[in-house]
């Protein structure tokens, strides 16, 4: 087995499918559309209320530990919080199912003024379509980070950022570079003095 190969043929698949995302200004065009969100969010006080499953997870995870914590420089932190937490992702799927665990966080912790953001490299994944629909029932904002066709949540979400890619690894690797590219430009725009 060449192990260099598969390096190489890894490395070139992601780098042909980032290629593919800068050179198609619709995509573009989704992704700042999801930074005005965010930073039109932050600025009226709100918060960011992010979920996934398994690796999407981990990945809503990250993005609000960024904001909550720290990205590149030091600075007033903002809110933002991963659904999904071990005691009551048991309790709910216990008493209502897993497609509810999402949902019944949205439907207690949401606000108006406040963002939700499912991540989902299918589009189909029942729990985080029903916080999309809790998010509206609030009057939340929602917004889908997603991939291959798109799938249901295109067209729930108020926003659809759908990866261009039917490989599950290489739409969680554009998702992660769209989190921190909407952090970073949160920042910009928040706190210009950690960037002059």
């Amino acid at each position: 087995m060449d192990l260099k190969n598969i390096w190489k043929s890894n490395l070139q698949e992601a780098h042909e499918l980032l290629d593919k995302c800068l050179n198609n200004e619709d995509f573009l065009g989704t992704v700042e559309g999801f930074s005005n969100e965010l930073i039109s969010c932050f600025k009226s006080g709100g918060n960011l209320l992010v979920c996934g499953n398994g690796g999407s997870h981990c990945d809503a995870l990250h993005f609000s530990e960024e904001l909550t914590g720290r990205y590149r420089k030091d600075r007033a932190p903002l809110g933002a919080i991963a659904l999904g937490e071990a005691s009551h992702t048991t309790c709910v799927s216990n008493d209502y199912g897993f497609e509810h665990i999402f949902s019944r966080q949205v439907e207690g912790l949401g606000r108006p003024n406040d963002v939700f953001v499912g991540i989902t490299t299918s589009g189909n994944s029942q729990n985080v379509l029903n916080g999309v629909i809790a998010a509206k029932k609030v009057g939340m904002k929602s917004i889908a980070l997603t991939g291959k066709t798109g799938g249901k949540i295109k067209e729930l979400a108020d926003l659809s950022i759908i990866v261009p890619s039917d490989v599950t690894d290489r739409i969680q690797e554009i998702h992660i570079k769209i989190i921190h590219t909407v952090i970073q430009s949160v920042e910009r725009s928040l706190f210009p003095e950690n960037y002059q």
